[in-house]
């Protein structure tokens, strides 16, 4: 008998351990569904600086960190941006919805972003989710949905490469060093010391680099300096048919100011003697070169060593992403992260004699995005849907299996990275640009772009419209607006901007379009050690 219950109770005792260990790895099981995300997006990096996407520079300027991404997950050749400027991307994105909803139309005279809207953060954040955000913000207002934050604070939240000053919560920090390494630093440190590494995270990391004056790390200051870049094809573009728009701006290979050009200041020169000096060369008629070059002479000249600056900061971003790729791998992160790398919109590097973004244009409006995920995403896979950043936020949410409430215009994208592209999936998309004249004098304008057509609207100053066809003319050289054999594809996609147009709540007439252009919503924050660069570049001050 005492035999008998032992053995009962034996069996009872081993049942319930068992049971016990299988419950722990159901939670071990359940914690693991829950994928940690993180979102790499760096200021103005452009498809054409990332060898996984060819180009002219693939070769001499190589993204391996990068090109990971590509190799073991997903590339992107179509996620385009429906405002081509810094800030407005980043709410479009925060918010899954277009400018004319969330309220940040622009950068100049933008205003500061609404904090009290709903973002994608928050709802990770209220979904048990660890939430951190490092690097550049831009928007104005402190973040709100993080657990900690450390972004830029000077200028403007613009911040500085060099010895950067930070808001850690609230709190303004300088650090000594250079912006992207420090930047990498606290995501590195957050992920390995601050976290409960019980719970998924959700990290968001923002470079400021390679946005302008691209200063490089000391260590890459000569990277390229006994190489001779070659020249995109758009290079000496003549604007033919184009005149108005493209041909009518301050972003051309003819407008690098002096700081740009890394020239060194008088240090007698103080305030707004200094900024003046600093800033000659932007604005038409002024022009920094050496003496005794001609005029194609210094506009390589001024190429040349742009495209080695910009260049050279894009290699401190992949370095980094290296660095953070590898640290995943050695803590057993892979797996169970997706990891996408994005930025905020294209840029032109001397495409169409141009630096800059703001158009509608193919460098500007397509945005770099590559997403790895190992457990959805098939390694080498590449995707051509029209994609809008408008969809990043529902798209994220829907990977980490967050439902909400919040109505967005955007659309979850998770069935595209997992290859089953869905067959009422948009085929056009909606763009509007604001900012005018500061800075570089582009004409505000919309559009619609498909995966063959591109029809824009400029309008402040004048009644405009062009159309290229991308199949024919995928550099944009030949506006067809007036051709003939197009009129039955301009009268449809006239309807269909519309339609978009009235779809997304923004038809508007042309007088209120030039409202906001004009208002002036507020700056970001007042500079505080400088004069406004806009007045004295403008002669107001």
């Amino acid at each position: 008998m005492i035999k008998r219950v032992t053995l009962v109770c034996t069996a009872i005792l081993f049942l319930a351990c068992t049971l016990g260990v299988n419950s722990q790895n159901d939670n071990k099981k359940g914690k693991a569904s829950k994928p940690n995300i993180i979102y790499i997006m760096a200021d103005d990096l452009t498809i054409q600086a990332i060898s996984a996407y060819g180009g002219i520079y693939k070769d001499i300027a190589p993204t391996p960190g990068i090109d990971r991404l590509a190799k073991e997950g997903m590339l992107f050749q179509d996620v385009l941006c429906t405002n081509a400027i810094c800030g407005p991307s980043r709410a479009a994105i925060l918010t899954g919805k277009y400018s004319h909803i969330n309220g940040f139309y622009k950068n100049e005279n933008g205003g500061q972003f609404n904090s009290n809207q709903w973002t994608f953060p928050q709802e990770f954040q209220k979904n048990g989710y660890q939430t951190s955000l490092f690097g550049k913000w831009h928007l104005g207002t402190d973040p709100v949905g993080f657990d900690v934050f450390k972004i830029h604070a000077s200028a403007g939240q613009q911040g500085l490469y060099w010895n950067p000053v930070y808001n850690e919560n609230g709190v303004e920090v300088k650090e000594k060093g250079y912006s992207t390494n420090i930047e990498t630093s606290f995501a590195l440190n957050w992920l390995d010391k601050d976290r409960d590494k019980k719970k998924p995270f959700m990290m968001i990391l923002q470079y400021k680099a390679p946005h302008r004056p691209w200063e490089p790390d000391k260590k890459y200051e000569d990277l390229y300096e006994n190489i001779e870049m070659p020249y995109p094809a758009t290079f000496n573009d003549d604007y033919k048919g184009r005149e108005k728009t493209a041909g009518d701006t301050e972003m051309t290979m003819n407008h690098f100011s002096r700081r740009d050009m890394k020239l060194t200041t008088p240090p007698e020169l103080k305030g707004k003697d200094k900024l003046k000096w600093e800033f000659y060369g932007a604005k038409n008629g002024e022009i920094v070169q050496p003496e005794g070059m001609s005029a194609e002479e210094g506009r390589k000249w001024r190429y040349q060593t742009y495209i080695k600056d910009y260049l050279a900061c894009v290699k401190s971003v992949d370095d980094n992403i290296g660095l953070l790729l590898k640290y995943l791998d050695d803590n057993n992160l892979t797996e169970n992260t997706m990891v996408v790398l994005t930025s905020d919109q294209g840029f032109y590097l001397g495409d169409h004699g141009f630096f800059d973004k703001r158009f509608i244009y193919e460098e500007s409006l397509r945005m770099p995005f590559l997403v790895r995920f190992p457990k959805a995403v098939k390694a080498g896979s590449e995707n051509n849907d029209v994609i809008s950043n408008i969809d990043f936020a529902s798209t994220l949410l829907d990977v980490a299996g967050i439902k909400t409430t919040e109505k967005v215009q955007g659309r979850s994208f998770k069935k595209i990275l997992e290859g089953n592209t869905p067959s009422n999936w948009r085929q056009s998309m909606y763009y509007h640009y604001y900012e005018f004249p500061y800075w570089h004098h582009v004409q505000p304008h919309y559009g619609i772009r498909t995966q063959r057509f591109t029809l824009a609207h400029f309008y402040y100053s004048m009644d405009v419209w062009e159309l290229y066809d991308l199949e024919k003319d995928p550099m944009q050289i030949h506006n067809e607006i007036n051709n003939p054999e197009y009129k039955e594809v301009i009268v449809k996609l006239k309807s269909e901007l519309k339609g978009l147009m009235k779809g997304y709540g923004n038809d508007k007439t042309i007088a209120q379009f030039k409202e906001i252009s004009d208002k002036n919503f507020g700056s970001i924050i007042e500079r505080s050690s400088d004069e406004d660069v806009n007045s004295i570049l403008n002669g107001k001050k």
